[in-house]
């Protein structure tokens, strides 16, 4: 069966919502409608909508005139099994003695290197994205000067590759929350299925909202890879949550913005130690004042 998808670009937050709401009700009605923020710093934001048979053009380009959108763009797209598709596409990735890898990969895992078991279903955060990829490389270089995280907590962990990276080279229990209930459970399955069952805890809160975090605190690594606006949000939360001396690893942030989360986080007392960029998104290692 065919799969159809419309999509569009408008400005504002409010906006975009409302035209998600009223592609909600169409008719034909939509399997699905996704609303997000460009992370380009236009200030846009996307709409669309999937549907199983064509979707009534004259309503959507109502829609994005009533709401100052562009017109929409309808695309068929193929039948295509996308968990082979993405298995083809994704190879392995390595991040200094990590090895990022799915299933169909297990036998190209090398000697020596810290394994971490990511299925291709679950592209976001297999290491492949220029933010997971710089958070590792940050983990590896502390590691290698030194560095043991005895209180280690992975803040918006989605597929929580970081919080099980951080297990695999430290003894200690690591933390893994997400806002997310869905990424929650994705990010139990990976602990369970990289055999780190009682290494990482995985629980659903919003920032270090919640009893378990409160109790771990004060952290001396905190890894937060989500986006400049929630990041910048948590920089007081960071520095109450960060003990004097400890790291945070922050990411999701576009090359552009890092000065600004920088001179944020160094309000709050957390300076920079290292940055890192990588195609359009730059990862920091800050560290807390002692």
């Amino acid at each position: 069966m065919p799969t159809f998808t419309a999509l569009t670009t408008l400005q504002g937050r409010e906006a975009a919502y409302k035209l998600g709401d009223a592609m909600e009700r169409m008719d034909p009605a939509p399997t699905g409608v996704g609303v997000f923020e460009m992370e380009d710093g236009s200030g846009l934001w996307e709409v669309g909508g999937y549907f199983e048979e064509s979707p009534d053009a004259a309503a959507l380009a109502l829609l994005a005139a009533a709401l100052g959108a562009k017109p929409f763009t309808v695309s068929e797209l193929p039948e295509t099994d996308w968990v082979a598709h993405v298995r083809r596409e994704l190879s392995p990735v390595e991040a200094g003695r990590f090895f990022v890898y799915g299933s169909h990969d297990a036998d190209k895992v090398p000697a020596g290197a810290e394994p971490l078991l990511i299925e291709a279903a679950m592209a976001f955060g297999t290491g492949h994205h220029g933010t997971t990829l710089g958070c590792l490389r940050a983990l590896d270089r502390l590691a290698e000067q030194g560095f043991v995280g005895k209180r280690v907590v992975d803040i918006g962990c989605g597929t929580a590759v970081l919080a099980m990276a951080a297990a695999r080279i430290w003894p200690d229990t690591v933390l893994a929350s997400d806002i997310d209930e869905v990424a929650v459970d994705v990010a139990q399955a990976n602990v369970t299925a990289n055999g780190l069952t009682g290494r990482v805890t995985c629980v659903e809160a919003a920032g270090f909202d919640h009893p378990v975090l409160a109790n771990a605190a004060p952290f001396d690594l905190i890894f937060a890879n989500i986006l400049k606006g929630p990041l910048v949000a948590l920089a007081p939360d960071m520095a109450a949550a960060l003990q004097p001396g400890g790291y945070a690893i922050l990411s999701g942030i576009l090359n552009e913005q890092a000065d600004n989360v920088v001179e944020v986080y160094a309000r709050s007392g957390i300076n920079l130690a290292h940055r890192d960029s990588i195609v359009d998104w730059t990862t920091l290692t800050l560290q807390r004042n002692t």
